[in-house]
C-alpha cells in the first residue's frame, strides 16, 4: 500500500466512525447548542465530541502528524503530514436534522494537498480522492459535469454568518442569478464541492470560508476534473472558493469578479 493509500484508508476509517456518531446524534433531545462568531454561527457539544473522536482516531495511528481542526485542535507534527479536519461541516443542518452536513478530512503532505475524504452523513455517501488518482463516491469513479453554457449551469453557493457579509453576498447573488440556470443553497461547503465533483451541480462559489471548510472538498472536486481556485488565479482561499468544469471556470470567475464590489 502506497503512502497516499495509507492516508486515504485512515481518513476513510475516521470519517466513517465520526459519521456514524453524528447519525446517531441527530434529533438528540439533550443537545447543547451554543454560538461562536455570531448568534447564527452554531456549535454543539456534538461538534466538539466529533472532533475529539476524529483526532483520536487519526493520531492513534499516526501520532506524529500535524492536525488543524475547526473546533480548536492545533497540533504541530514532525512527519510532513498535516490533517485539516472539520468534524461537522454544516452544524445548522445537523441541529435542524436537515441533510447536507458532513465529516471533512484532508491530508496535506509537505504543504501539498494529497488526500480528501468527505462523508455526507444523511446520504451515507463517502467521497474519496488522492492527488493524481481521481475521485470516487462509495467506491465508484466520479467526474464533474460536462461543460455547458453558463446560463444553463446549476450553481451551489453559501452565505457567511456576519450580517454585513451576508448583505454583500446577497448583492452579488442578485447580479449573477440572472446569468445562471438556478441556485442551490445546501448549507455545507464540503458537500457542495462534492456535488460539483459528481455532477450534482455544475458550479460552486462562496466567499469567507476557512481552510477546514474546503480542504477535502477541493481535492475531491479537482480530482473529479473540476478547476478550483479564487478570483485571481490562486488556490481557493477565504477570499473566494470557486469550483467549475474547466470550460466554465474562467467565465464564472469573470462574472463573479464583475459582480463583487465588496472589500476583501
Amino acid at each position: 500500500m502506497s503512502g497516499l493509500d495509507e492516508l486515504a484508508s485512515l481518513a476513510e476509517r475516521a470519517a466513517t466512525v465520526v459519521a456514524a456518531h453524528l447519525r446517531n446524534s441527530v434529533g438528540r433531545s439533550d443537545l447543547e447548542i451554543g454560538t461562536k462568531t455570531t448568534d447564527t454561527d452554531l456549535v454543539t457539544d456534538v461538534d466538539r465530541a466529533a472532533e475529539d473522536l476524529l483526532v483520536a482516531t487519526i493520531l492513534a495511528a499516526r501520532p506524529h502528524d500535524g492536525m488543524l481542526g475547526e473546533e480548536g485542535t492545533a497540533v504541530s507534527g514532525t512527519t510532513g503530514v498535516e490533517w485539516i479536519v472539520d468534524p461537522l461541516d454544516g452544524t445548522t443542518n445537523f441541529v435542524y436534522g436537515h441533510p447536507g452536513f458532513s465529516v471533512s478530512i484532508a491530508a496535506h503532505v509537505d504543504g501539498t494537498p494529497a488526500v480528501g475524504v468527505v462523508a455526507d452523513v444523511m446520504a451515507e455517501e463517502l467521497f474519496v480522492a488522492r492527488t493524481g488518482h481521481g475521485a470516487t463516491r462509495n467506491g465508484r469513479p466520479i467526474r464533474c459535469a460536462p461543460a455547458r453554457p453558463l446560463d444553463q449551469a446549476l450553481a451551489a453557493t453559501g452565505f457567511g454568518y456576519d450580517p454585513e457579509r451576508r448583505r454583500q453576498q446577497a448583492a452579488v447573488l442578485t447580479r449573477v442569478l440572472p446569468r445562471l440556470r438556478d441556485i442551490r443553497r445546501m448549507g455545507g461547503a464540503a458537500v457542495d464541492l462534492c456535488s460539483v465533483a459528481c455532477g450534482r451541480v455544475d458550479v460552486y462559489f462562496e466567499r469567507g470560508l476557512q481552510p477546514w471548510d474546503i480542504a477535502a472538498g477541493s481535492i475531491i472536486a479537482t480530482e473529479a476534473g473540476a478547476w478550483v481556485g479564487d478570483l485571481t488565479g490562486g488556490p481557493p482561499s477565504d477570499r473566494y472558493c470557486v469550483a467549475a468544469p474547466p470550460d466554465l471556470f474562467d467565465v464564472l470567475v469573470a462574472l463573479l469578479d464583475g459582480a463583487d464590489g465588496s472589500p476583501p
